[in-house]
C-alpha cells in the first residue's frame, strides 16, 4: 500500500438493492479514484471504478453556469408558481434527501412518485389488499432450507444474491449452505440464474397468476384436472411436488422479481404470490420478498409511506396526501399533460419513459439533480450536479429487505449531495409559499393551513 492510497473498511454498494455493507474500498487519494473493490461484484466493481469526479458546473439555468444560490432561488420560484408540479425519482439518493423532496411536494401542493411507479408499484398495490409476510435477508441465510425465485433473474441482476443471502452462505441452521437448502426457479426461459436451481420450472408467458393459483388450490386440498398443463405449460406432477416441498420445508421465503409485476396480470400476479406465502403460514414458516432493483428505492417507499400513508404516485393538491395510481403516478401525469413543472431527483425519465411522456416532460420547466449529464438534464431548466450518495456523502439507506444502513464515503466531491440542495429549495419554498399565504390574506382569500414541517 502506497502512501497515496487510502483503504475504506465496510464500505457501502449503492449500486442495486442488495446494499452489501461489506466491501473494503481502495482509494487513490491524490486521483479522487477508487482502485479496488474487494468484496464487490461485478457489476459493484464497475459502480466503484467507473466512478470519477467530472469537470462540470455545479449549477446551471438553460445551460449556463450560475451560482447553486441563483439555481436554488429559480428552481423554488419554477415550483412555487407551477399548477401541478412533480417530483419524480427519488430511488438513488439518501433517504435524508427524500424526506427534503417530501416536504417540498407537500409545500407546494404537488404530486411525488418514486421510480417504484414504473418497477414494483403493483407490488406495492399488492401489499396493501393482500399484507405481506416478510422477514430480513440475515433470517434467509441463517434459516431458509427452501428458496423459490419467481420471474427474476439474479445471477445478472443481483449477483451477490445467491452468495450472500440466499444460496449458498452457511447459516445458524443451515450450516452446510447450498447442501441444505432446496432452490427453485420459476421462469418463462433459461437464463444465467438456472444452473443455480435444483428444480426449474417454466409456465407459459403471461400465466403465473394461473400457476399461483393452482399452488394456492392445491395447499389448501383442493383437486385439479390433469390438463393443467395445457393451460398454464407446468404439469400437475410438478405443481403437486413443488407445493409438498413448500408445505413440509423449516422456512421457505419467495423471491419475485419485475417477471411479476411488468408482466399480463400484474398486481394480481404479485397478490397471487403473497397469498401463497400466506397460505402456507399454516402449515410452516413462510416469507415473500420483492427483488429490488435500485440501491434506495426501497428507502424511497419508506419514507414517501412515514410522511404521507402510501408509498408512491402522491398528490398534495387538496392539502392532504392522496393515493391514486394511473393518475397520480408519473408516466400517467405526463402523457394525459397534466403537470406544468418537474423535480427529477436521481433519475433519468427522458431515456426511458413513453414517447408520449417524454414529449410532455421537453415541453415543461424541468428541475434535475443528478451525478451526471443525462438525456433529462440536456433538457433542464435549472440543473445541479450532485455528488454521489455512498462514494461521497454518507447518509442512509434501505436494503431490499427494509434493513437500514449508514453509508461510509470514499472521498469528497466538490459538488453538494442532494440533501443540502433540496434543503436549500425547500426552505425557499416554504418562504415563498408563507408569502404567497399572507398575500392572500390580506386580500381577503381563504387561508390554507400551512404545510406540516420536516
Amino acid at each position: 500500500m502506497t502512501d497515496n492510497i487510502k483503504i475504506v473498511e465496510n464500505a457501502t454498494c449503492t449500486f442495486c438493492g442488495c446494499v452489501c455493507d461489506d466491501m473494503d474500498l481502495h482509494v487513490d487519494v491524490e486521483e479522487k479514484k477508487i482502485v479496488k473493490a474487494k468484496n464487490a461484484c461485478v457489476l459493484g466493481r464497475a459502480w466503484f471504478a467507473e466512478h470519477t469526479i467530472e469537470d462540470a458546473p455545479a449549477a446551471m439555468i438553460d445551460g449556463k453556469e450560475v451560482s447553486i444560490e441563483e439555481a436554488i432561488e429559480e428552481a423554488a420560484q419554477t415550483l412555487v408558481k407551477a399548477k401541478f408540479p412533480i417530483t419524480y425519482g427519488l430511488s438513488d439518493t439518501t433517504c435524508e434527501a427524500q424526506r427534503q423532496a417530501v416536504a417540498i411536494s407537500d409545500f407546494v401542493k404537488g404530486t411525488i412518485d418514486t421510480t417504484t411507479s414504473v418497477c414494483h408499484g403493483p407490488s406495492g398495490l399488492a401489499f396493501q389488499g393482500v399484507g405481506e409476510s416478510t422477514s430480513t435477508l440475515g433470517e434467509v441465510k441463517n434459516r431458509a432450507d427452501l428458496v423459490i425465485y419467481w420471474g427474476g433473474n439474479p445471477a445478472e441482476s443481483h449477483p451477490r444474491h445467491f452468495g450472500r443471502y440466499a444460496v449458498t452462505p452457511k447459516g445458524m441452521f443451515t450450516p452446510g449452505g447450498k447442501k441444505d437448502r432446496t432452490v427453485v426457479l420459476v421462469d418463462v426461459r433459461k437464463t444465467k440464474s438456472s444452473p443455480v436451481a435444483d428444480i426449474l420450472v417454466r409456465p407459459k408467458p403471461g400465466k403465473d397468476f394461473e400457476v399461483l393459483w393452482a399452488l394456492r388450490a392445491l395447499v389448501k386440498g383442493k383437486t385439479l384436472s390433469n390438463d393443467i398443463e395445457k393451460d398454464t405449460g407446468v404439469p400437475l406432477d410438478v405443481l403437486k411436488d413443488l407445493v409438498e416441498r413448500m408445505k413440509n420445508c423449516r422456512f421457505g421465503v419467495l423471491f419475485f422479481g419485475m417477471g411479476l409485476t411488468m408482466t399480463r396480470g400484474r398486481h394480481f400476479n404479485s397478490g397471487a404470490l403473497l397469498a401463497l406465502a400466506n397460505d402456507l403460514n399454516e402449515f410452516t414458516h413462510f416469507v415473500a420478498k420483492p427483488v429490488r432493483g435500485h440501491g434506495n428505492v426501497t428507502g424511497a417507499d419508506n419514507v414517501v409511506s412515514w410522511q404521507t400513508g402510501y408509498p408512491f404516485g402522491v398528490n398534495f393538491s387538496r392539502g392532504y396526501p392522496r393515493f391514486n395510481p394511473g393518475e397520480f403516478t408519473t408516466v400517467d401525469t405526463l402523457s394525459n399533460g397534466h403537470a406544468d413543472a418537474a423535480l427529477i431527483i436521481a433519475s433519468d425519465p427522458a431515456s426511458n419513459f413513453p414517447k408520449k411522456a417524454i414529449d410532455h416532460l421537453k415541453r415543461i420547466p424541468i428541475i434535475v439533480l443528478d451525478t451526471k449529464s443525462t438525456e433529462t438534464t440536456k433538457d433542464a431548466h435549472v440543473a445541479f450536479r450532485t455528488a454521489t450518495y455512498g462514494i461521497n456523502t454518507t447518509g442512509t439507506v434501505y436494503r431490499m429487505d427494509d434493513v437500514a444502513i449508514t453509508l461510509r464515503p470514499a472521498f469528497e466531491s466538490p459538488f453538494p449531495d442532494d440533501e443540502t440542495i433540496l434543503t436549500g429549495i425547500r426552505k425557499r419554498v416554504h418562504e415563498l409559499m408563507l408569502a404567497k399565504h399572507k398575500a392572500h390574506g390580506a386580500s381577503g382569500e381563504a387561508k390554507v393551513a400551512s404545510p406540516s414541517k420536516d
